[in-house]
This record gives C-alpha cells, structure tokens and sequence, in this order.
C-alpha cells in the first residue's frame, strides 16, 4: 500500500495552515487537470477516489545531477513521480510543496545491474552421483529442451514478486531500481527492471524483457548432465548451434520453447555470472565462438589478471564482497590458511579502483553480500583503496542504467526521468554522511531522518539578557552541549522542538532549563528557567557552523600493500621471467638422438630455440650457466596427466561424451605446474577421465608457470580425445544406484563404440545442411585422421576389441594408456600402429590389474612400439625420471632408452616429436639441468627451462620461501591486527585443492588441503 503523503512530509518549515491549503489546492487541481489520466486505471477503488497530485521543490540544495555535474543551492521539482526541473533557477510550481535542503545533497538513487530482488527462492536438488540415482533426461514437464539446467524460457516479470523487507534493506544503502532474474540454471531466462517502490508489481516493473543471464551453475537441476564444467561449457556451445539450426531449419523435430525463448532473447543485454578471473575468460571465449558480447558478472579476483579482463572487450559487474580477516591467532590453524587467501584478503578491495586505472568499464553491486547493510561501507573501502568518489558515483547509476538501456528512466536528475533520489546530510559517500531520504518513483522514503537538520556548531544563547557560548558537538541524530568550560549539559531536539539544559557549575547545582523551537531560518527560540526560578525568553545565535572531520577511511590507502602475483599463489612471480638467450656449459648432455650421450658439452638456446650443441661454444650476449659435474637432458613430457582442470576432470554422465574439451578448463592457478617443474616436467598431456567409453578431448600444456590458459597450451598440435575400456566405463564400482547408464558389461563397450561410429559415418553423409553436433563433429574428426585416440585400457581382450572395432570402421588407436596388460597383445598393437603409455610398476589396485608386471613397459619396447611411462597421478609426475629407471632395474632396458620413455617416446606418441623430446638444433629449449644422474633418485633438477625461458631455478625457489615466509608473517600481523580493533573476523578455513585421477567422477571429488606454501598436507 502506498504510505499515506502527510506522514511522509520531510522537514519543512511550513506552517500546518499553509501546508493544508496547498495541499488542498493540489488535489483541486489534479481533479480537473489530470481526470482524464486517472480515470483510464483499471484497478477498482474501495471507497472514494482520491486522485493526489504530488508536487514536490526541493530548495537550496547541492544537487548532483550525475557524476560529472553538480549544483551548488539549486532546486529539483518533481511531480506525479517524475523530474519536473532541476537547476540553479527554477521556478517554483504555486502547488508544489516546498522542502528546504539547505545544507543537504541530492544524488540520483543507486541501479543495481545484478540481482536476484523478488524472485523465488530455489531449492537445489541432487544431480550426478545423488542417492536417487542418475537421471537422463529433463522432467520438467511441457515442451521444452532436453537439458533442465537451459531455463531461457523463464521470465522474471512473471515470477516477481516485491518484497518490502528486501527493498527497504536496499534502500537504505541508496538503491531505487534493480535488473533482477531467476538465480537458477546455465541459461537462466530473462531479466526485468523494477523500481523498489512499496507498490504493486504492476506499478514498480520499469522494463519488462532487459537481460538474459547465463552461468556455469546448473542451479536446481535434478538431471545428471552436466555434471562438469567442461560438460556445462560443451552444453552451452551446443544449445548456441541447436538455436541457429532451429530458427533456420525448416525440418525442425517438434516444438522446442527452450530454444524459442533462447533465440528470442539474445537482442537483449547478455549477462553472464562467471564469478572468477578464469571463467570471465572462458565466458568470453564461448562468446566470442557466437559473435555475442557478455556482461560478466565477476566475482572479486578478476583484478589478478587485469590485462586479460581488458582483453574480453567487456562491462564487468563488481560485487563488493569482500572477505573478512581470518582469526589467525591460533598458528596451528593459520598454517592450513594459503598465502593465496591470506593476500586476496588484504587486495580485494583495490579491484574496483584496479578496473577504474586500466579503463576496464564496470558497475558496482551489491549482490553476494551476506549482509546488504555493509554495502555503503564496501564503497567506501573501495574508494580509500583507490577508486575515485566520481568512478563510484558513475558506476552506482549511469554506467549501470546506460548497460541496461534504461538511461532515459534511471541513472540521473533530468527532467523527465524517474523521480528516484537520495537526500543525504553531505557528499554521499563521506564516512559520516547519512542518507535520511530516498525518494523512489517521486515517494519519499524515510531512511535516516534524525539529524535532518545538523544542530552541531557553536553558539550564543541569551537568556534574560545574559549570553551564554555553548558549543553542539556529537552526530545530527544524538547531539551533545557543553558551555564555554566544557561543563556538558544536555540538548535534545525532536523534530523542530528543542530542550536545553545548560551547566553553569561541574556539580550541576546551577544551570538553566530551556525548551523552545527551531524557526526555518535556523533561529532558535523559547522560554526557560534558571537555577533560582526565574522564567525568561532564550535565543539562540549560531556563531560557527560545524565542520567534519576527514574520513578515517582514506587513512588506509597510505598502508602497505603486498604485489599481486602471477599466477596468484605463494610460488608466483611479481613479474613474469622473460625469455633469454642462455649458454650451458660443459655438461653431460642426453641428447635422446643418434649423437647418444655427450660428456662436457655445452648447449646454446636462443629465441627459445636450440641454437648450438658442441664444445667450446661462444656465448656472445648468453647468460652463462655452469653445467659443469651437471647432466642436461630435454624436459619430461607426461602423456597422461590430469592437473591444472577445473571442476572436474570426466564428463562420466553419458557413454559418449566427445564433444567436452579439457581445452575450456585449463587451470593455471594449479601449484601442480610449478611442483611439476620442479621435478623436471616441461609438458603436460591433460586428459580428461575414464568415467564412460568415448570421453572428452584432450589438451596439451607447456608449463609455462604464470601465463594464463590460452598461452599454457601448446600450439598447433593434433588434436587427441580420451577413450575408456573396463571396470570404470561399465561402472562397476560406482554403486549400486549407478545400473542404469549404458553399457553395463564389456560387451556393451564394443555396442557403444559401434554405435558412435555408425552415427558418426551417417552424420558426415548427411551435408552441409545437417544440425551440427559437436559429439559427432569429433568422431568425424577421428575417422578423418584429424583427431586421434588415447585409450584407457588394462584387460588384453578389450585391447584386441577396440583394436578390431577400428579396423572396422576405419581408424587407427594412437596410445593405449595404462595398459598393464601390453605385454600379451604387443605384437597385435605393433601391427595396428598403436603405441603404449603406462606405468613403471603398478599392479594389483583392482581385478583388472592382476596380471600386471614391472617388465611391461621393456617386453613392450622390445617388441618394437614406443613406449612411454606415464603418471596419472599430480605426486607421481614429479619423480617421472624415477618411475622411468624402474625399466633399467626390472627389465635391464637402457639408460638412454628408459630417459627417453618420458622425454622424446611421448613426444612422439603425441605427434610433436619434432618440437620437443630431444636436443637438437632447431627444436624447442625445453631443456632441465639436473644435478646428478638423471634417472638417479638423488638427482634434483636446478633449472628447468621452457621456450628458453628458466621457470624453476633451485636457488630462486630458496628466495621464493623466504619471501613467503615474510609475506605471511606481514599479513598474520595485519589480520591480527584488525582483530584486536574490533573488525569482524571469520574462522580460519583450510584452502582446498582439487586432485584428480581418471576414476573421479565428480567436480571436487577429492580435496587436499594446502600448507602455507600450498603444498598439500592431507586429504579430506
């Protein structure tokens, strides 16, 4: 219901006479002038109508019609809820009530671009892996997509609901209007602009269809795929290529609303929830792929890699969430703290002033914040930690009403908009400024009004001819008096009425009691009485205003910041190593070539290339290093490996999942690149798991420590896709609710490979004009030798299988990996053109196992096949030159063929034999110095270089713990210290790291918490 307008008058100095006839006068006019208006409303009257002409002229303020103007003693007049005038001269309507803001600012109320303000709650349901076990196919019933996570039918004008609780909280930090949607789903429908009027929904809906938001949360779906990221950005990449195939195709397959709505919804502003640095990146890109522009929603890290956020090309909605300090009093629960959590505590309030330096345009909101009243706050930190008071401004009304097309409504104080403003006490964003008004759709909301009228200052009363200096002190709301001998009194004033008690003594046995008014020109008056009863009249004389003091606030834009680092870990650099021309020399160098093994040998790499081997090399401008006692070899290349993926490493919800790509979740945070350097690791083949029998395609990495996921990849190879054979892909240990996906026998396996290869034959027969599907376009890829296979495998009878099932059907298996079992079937793979990559010695962890033996890989290689060693495991990776020894102990293989089992066999086995894999003039310097013999287990490497570029040295890490060392000590003390002055802390929390191997189903299946270091410490 709409507050009644005599209890919403501000403080104006009218009389109740006047105040009466005007009001009367405006309601006779409205009568007459605006019948014909009223009388077309199609909501019925309980009672008499009684139409209201409201109009108001808000005087002898400073008014900030938008961030770049501002108007000192000017007038805004606004009438039937919109801007009537604002500036300098104003004529003042006859009818218009009349409110003083002498002293006051007025600002343009705050837009919020990203809310979820009026919508239902959503109740998450069970997915994949749930004790319901798994489910297929959507349930929501009527004709809508496959998939339940795309809800691009769903509207937000037709589930709002105003919620006068949530709008008053809203209001109170400055906010008139909100773009709100469904918080649900990968596609989550579209947005609606609404005010946060106290009306009807029918009233307070500005703009109907705004926006239509996606994410990569599948919110409440019940339905097993997605059940990764990788999944969830395939699903995305196909529901794009299904909606321009249904809006051209006339051979559509039925009616589909979802990918009605889907097409009908992309003229609006796309906003993508992404809430990280990394999928920002990956949003764009699958933007890009559409020629669509997103709105990124952020999510508060996005100012460690500014340079690729500039790079999207895109408006960036800020959430000012901030973390709390932890309480790290406790050092044996600090340890478990990461320096990474420790430094985006201290950093994350320099983002919105990082986003305003490097010119990234951005709104702020107030979305994630568990508590809404601390927003006002948050600005306010964000501007002592760098942004300035106009970019806040800015991105709290014209930047977000401009995003969302609505500049003409919102955003500002020019006539003809929405009379949507806030009244405030100073400028709106000093520390000791209070909102006391926000006006939403021209009705007056109160927010903070005691203290309208700042009492504070110094003054002269006088009382029976006897002056007496007093001095106000204390906030607007709760005053305080003390006289000339700072002997405190009391004041207190209620509205315009005002009470004074004035000590003349320290014991309190002589004082004056007085009570009067406060007129509108800030003259005060009354009557009173002394100490011996004598009644007299009192005025008041304002002889000082008060001035404030400066914000405390910006007092912490002078502390001391800690860098960012690339990447954000404890290991990261404060600027990124640079590639250098770098001379080796007179070391023992293994070439992995027909030149064997030379002994003092130097190795000059320039432009990231080898440039020379020989003796006696000149090095010119090189850097000199040392390799003397030393042994070079090239870097180990691991051929199956599953770090740096994020949130999930199978897609295991369908048998066939070839159209998820590792590429899309490449992760370059993972400390996992920078231990596996250290281990001698220059390459890294991420492949996604073993969960079903045609899995995802895989991605190969250069372990470039600190780039970000596009410049990790290895450039212009071919293409490799994971397939699975045995106990993981018939699900035999994944529960006894897990009976229903197909295959559910080793016979099934060889139905599904037929199966797929079948459609995909038809499916490259059917032209150009066919609905493209991703699944397909990779099996097509297959068969036309353009992508090639890298098979989970151990049992020999399913090794003959799929051999024989590519015969079949025309393609060749590249790698059989693990395949403990190779020993029996070598002399088939050999025939086939298949190589190996397995393990040193792992045998008996399952049934499948059972015959494994540690001469594998050496029977293997004997009979001709390359062969490689392999770690599948993050630990295992560091000691890859160990695992490759094992041979030489169990199978009398050589020194050097054993090296090359995980140097240059897998670089063959992955098609880039001619880049890395050996020392050779020409090839990349992907090059490790080892300290010792390399397949011995003391051997340490000392420098390990990728693209002649040195990202682990041994003596830089030894700098590297001292700096973290120092660098925790510094924030310990610093979160401390925000304990100790009272801040709000939160208990320590253990950072969390994914692990994954082939058999993890689930994103986060396995956790290991980090040390200060981020070395894992156990698991949970």
């Amino acid at each position: 219901m709409k507050p009644d307008l005599l209890q919403q008058r501000p403080q104006c100095y009218l009389s109740r006479l006047t105040y009466a006839r005007r009001a009367v006068l405006a309601a006779i006019g409205l009568l007459v002038a605006g019948f014909s208006a009223r009388a077309q409303e199609t909501w019925p009257v309980n009672g008499v109508a009684d139409p209201k002409n409201d109009c108001y002229a808000f005087t002898h303020a400073t008014i900030v019609k938008d961030a770049q103007t501002t108007l000192s003693n000017a007038t805004l007049v606004i009438r039937d809820g919109k801007i009537a005038a604002v500036g300098a001269a104003v004529t003042i309507p006859k009818d218009a009530v009349v409110i003083d803001c002498k002293g006051k600012f007025i600002y343009p109320s705050f837009v919020d671009a990203y809310s979820d303000y009026g919508m239902p709650a959503v109740q998450r349901r069970g997915g994949f892996g749930s004790s319901t076990g798994p489910q297929f196919l959507s349930n929501t019933k009527g004709a809508y997509g496959w998939n339940q996570a795309i809800k691009s039918e769903v509207n937000a004008v037709q589930l709002f609901n105003a919620d006068e609780t949530k709008a008053k909280s809203l209001r109170e930090q400055g906010f008139g209007a909100v773009l709100t949607h469904q918080n649900d789903g990968i596609a989550r429908g579209t947005g609606a602009l609404v005010s946060l009027a106290a009306e009807r929904e029918n009233k307070t809906v500005l703009l109907p269809r705004v926006s239509a938001h996606y994410s990569f949360d599948k919110g409440s779906s019940s339905q097993d795929y997605p059940s990764s990221l990788m999944g969830t950005i395939a699903l995305l990449r196909q529901q794009y290529l299904d909606a321009q195939w249904y809006r051209s195709s006339p051979a559509k397959e039925g009616l589909n609303l979802s990918l009605q709505a889907w097409n009908d919804n992309q003229p609006l502003v796309q906003v993508f929830e992404a809430n990280d640095k990394w999928n920002a990146l990956r949003a764009d890109k699958v933007g890009d792929e559409f020629g669509v522009q997103y709105v990124i929603k952020a999510g508060g890290n996005e100012y460690q890699r500014l340079p690729e956020m500039a790079a999207t090309k895109a408006v960036f909605i800020l959430p000012l969430n901030y973390p709390q300090a932890m309480d790290v009093e406790d050092p044996n629960d600090a340890r478990f703290v990461s320096l990474a959590d420790m430094k985006h505590w201290e950093l994350a309030p320099t983002a919105a002033g990082a986003f305003e330096k490097a010119g990234i345009p951005f709104c702020l909101s107030a979305t994630d914040l568990k508590d809404v009243k601390t927003f006002l706050g948050n600005v306010r930190k964000a501007i002592a930690y760098g942004l300035s008071e106009q970019k806040a401004l800015e991105a709290l009304t014209k930047a977000p009403a401009t995003l969302i097309k609505a500049y003409d409504k919102i955003g500002s104080l020019d006539a003809g908009k929405l009379a949507n403003f806030l009244i405030t006490s100073g400028p709106v964003f000093a520390e000791n400024t209070t909102i006391h008004q926000n006006w939403v759709q021209g009705i007056r909301y109160a927010v903070k009004e005691d203290g309208w009228k700042d009492p504070r200052g110094s003054y002269n009363i006088t009382f029976n001819n006897t002056t007496y200096p007093v001095e106000i002190k204390g906030t607007p709301a709760a005053p305080s008096l003390v006289n000339k001998d700072s002997i405190a009194g009391k004041i207190e004033i209620d509205g315009q009425l005002v009470k004074l008690i004035i000590n003349k003594t320290k014991d309190g046995q002589q004082q004056l009691r007085l009570s009067g008014a406060i007129g509108p020109d800030n003259t005060w008056n009354g009557s009173g009485q002394d100490e011996k009863g004598t009644y007299g009249n009192w005025t008041a004389l304002q002889t000082k205003g008060f001035t404030p003091k400066a914000d405390t606030a910006k007092k912490k834009a002078s502390q001391e910041l800690g860098k960012i680092y690339y990447p954000f870990v404890g290991y990261g650099y404060e600027t990124l190593p640079k590639q250098e021309d770098i001379l080796i020399r007179n070391a023992t160098v293994w070439t992995n070539e027909k030149e064997g093994k030379l002994e003092g040998t130097d190795v000059l790499v320039r432009n990231g290339k080898i440039a020379q081997i020989g003796k006696g090399l000149s090095a010119g401008n090189a850097r000199v290093v040392d390799g003397t006692g030393k042994h070079l070899t090239p870097g180990i290349l691991d051929e199956h490996s599953h770090i740096a993926i994020s949130r999930g490493v199978n897609e295991g919800t369908q048998s066939v999942t070839s159209e998820v790509r590792t590429a899309d979740v490449v992760n370059p945070d993972d400390v996992n690149i920078y231990r596996q350097l250290s281990g001698g690791v220059t390459s890294s083949h991420l492949l996604h798991g073993s969960a079903n029998t045609i899995g995802g395609q895989s991605q190969l990495i250069k372990l470039r420590w600190g780039a970000n996921a596009e410049q990790l990849k290895f450039q212009h190879w071919d293409g490799f896709i994971k397939f699975a054979l045995g106990e993981n892909v018939k699900q035999s240990n994944w529960g006894e609710r897990q009976r229903t996906r197909f295959p559910q026998t080793r016979m099934g396996v060889e139905q599904v490979l037929a199966d797929a290869f079948t459609r995909a034959k038809d499916y490259e027969k059917a032209g150009a004009n066919k609905r493209r599907d991703l699944e397909l376009d990779a099996l097509v890829e297959i068969l036309n030798k353009k992508r090639f296979i890298t098979c989970h495998s151990y049992v020999q009878s399913e090794i003959n299988m799929l051999m024989k099932t590519a015969d079949r059907f025309g393609f060749k298996v590249n790698t059989f990996t693990h395949i403990l079992e190779g020993y029996k079937v070598a002399d088939k793979m050999k025939a086939h053109g298949a190589g190996a990559s397995t393990f040193a010695d792992w045998w008996a962890y399952k049934m499948e196992v059972a015959d494994a033996i540690p001469q594998n890989a050496t029977i293997m290689q004997r009979v001709g096949l390359t062969v490689a060693i392999n770690s599948d495991d993050a630990e295992m990776a560091r000691r890859l030159n160990q695992e490759a020894a094992k041979s030489v102990k169990y199978g009398g293989m050589s020194e050097e063929d054993a090296l090359k089992m995980v140097t240059l066999n897998p670089a063959r086995l992955l098609h880039v034999a001619d880049r890395i894999g050996s020392i050779k003039t020409g090839k990349d310097a992907d090059l490790v110095l080892w300290s010792d013999h390399p397949l011995s287990i003391y051997a340490k490497p000392e420098k390990t270089i990728v693209d002649g570029i040195v990202y682990f040295d041994k003596e830089k890490d030894l700098e590297l713990r001292a700096r973290i060392a120092a660098e925790r000590a510094r924030l310990t003390a610093k979160m401390l210290g925000d304990k100790k002055q009272g801040m709000p802390t939160q208990r320590p929390v253990p950072s969390r790291e994914e692990i994954y191997h082939c058999e993890d189903l689930q994103a986060g299946h396995q956790h290991h918490i980090l040390d200060e270091h981020g070395a894992e410490t156990f698991n949970q």
